[in-house]
């Protein structure tokens, strides 16, 4: 209680005291008002709180959540900020939290190779109410230790955590029958890493059964671990466009998909006269890219929805176990296909 009574007022230059002489109260009187605590008369709560106004004092929110044993915050780790796919999540996810009464924390992970451990290792610490783990870099044993409640975005982090992700086995079965439907005979796909243990890995095993199943050639390009550089993106497209010149589609996320029709470009092969691309995500570039891209179209506010609402769920005392969340990816026809065309 003597913590809160000091630092109610380190976030104003009116002190807790100058309230309560104002009010014509004790500063008990003032404390028990701003951490709704035990009884006050409506009288006296509206002196305290005209006096607050006139004096145009500001509470310290922090103080008052660490009294009552919550921040009032969520965390979101993710690995990159800039990234369309986790910003578009980020806006959705901090839109419905804010309707839920609480405030965002970010955490973007991509700058060290070790960030997401201090991040989580720091959030731990009381310091958040909940946890939403989008990042790549730690595996299930990191996660055990956490005391917070944690909901993870399209990866899997144990038993007692539960996932929230796309149906990725539709989306890669809706990329490959486009494709087929196109006419495409020799296509590329470009995934992620397949050490990080994560739902999405479903899309490619599903798009590559699919495509052979009618004939289609595959190939498989691995991106490294944890690679997010859009610079690594345009070297890669253009690395696969010359190790595989007969190629004549693509499959790769939204922004991996946007360096390829770059690089075709570059090479005066036309898409999708000479190369047809379906991107995945439907992030907000897929839209203002030229030709604007065919791609399978994460439900990315949903999946935020849903994360949010089972964090929060959590917090207030829910428990899960082997709970997976799984949500239906659509197609939308662009011009990057054949068929596509406008």
């Amino acid at each position: 209680m003597i913590f809160s009574l000091m630092k109610w007022g380190s976030m104003s230059m009116t002190s807790i005291k100058d309230v309560a002489q104002r009010a014509g109260v004790g500063v008990a009187t003032v404390s028990r008002v701003l951490n709704e605590t035990g009884y006050v008369s409506a009288e006296t709560r509206k002196k305290v709180q005209d006096a607050m106004e006139e004096l145009n004092y500001i509470p310290n929110e922090l103080a008052r959540n660490l009294l009552h044993k919550k921040s009032g915050i969520v965390a979101i780790i993710i690995p990159k900020i800039s990234h369309p796919f986790f910003a578009e999540f980020v806006l959705y996810a901090e839109e419905e939290l804010l309707k839920n009464g609480y405030k965002t924390m970010i955490c973007s992970t991509y700058s060290e190779q070790n960030y997401e451990k201090e991040y989580l290792n720091m959030l731990n610490r009381h310091i958040v109410d909940g946890i939403i783990a989008g990042g790549h870099t730690l595996a299930l044993e990191d996660y055990a230790s956490v005391s917070r409640p944690v909901v993870a975005l399209d990866r899997f982090l144990g038993e007692h955590i539960p996932t929230v992700a796309s149906d990725h086995r539709i989306g890669g079965r809706l990329a490959a029958e486009k494709m087929i439907e196109c006419g495409c005979k020799c296509v590329v796909q470009v995934q992620g890493a397949l050490v990080v243990d994560s739902p999405s890995h479903e899309r490619h095993y599903e798009f590559e059964r699919v495509m052979k199943k009618h004939g289609v050639k595959v190939y498989s390009y691995e991106m490294e671990w944890n690679d997010f550089d859009y610079g690594r993106y345009e070297e890669t497209a253009r690395d696969i466009i010359k190790k595989y010149p007969d190629i004549d589609g693509i499959f790769a996320v939204d922004v991996i998909a946007m360096a390829f029709l770059k690089q075709l470009s570059r090479m005066k092969k036309n898409v999708p006269e000479d190369v047809q691309v379906v991107g995945y995500d439907g992030t907000y570039i897929s839209k203002v890219s030229v030709p604007e891209l065919t791609v399978v179209e994460q439900p990315i506010p949903e999946l935020s929805r849903r994360a949010v609402k089972m964090v929060i769920g959590m917090i207030e005392g829910k428990r899960y176990k082997n709970k997976l969340v799984l949500l239906e990816p659509q197609m939308r026809i662009g011009e990057s296909t054949k068929n596509g065309q406008k």
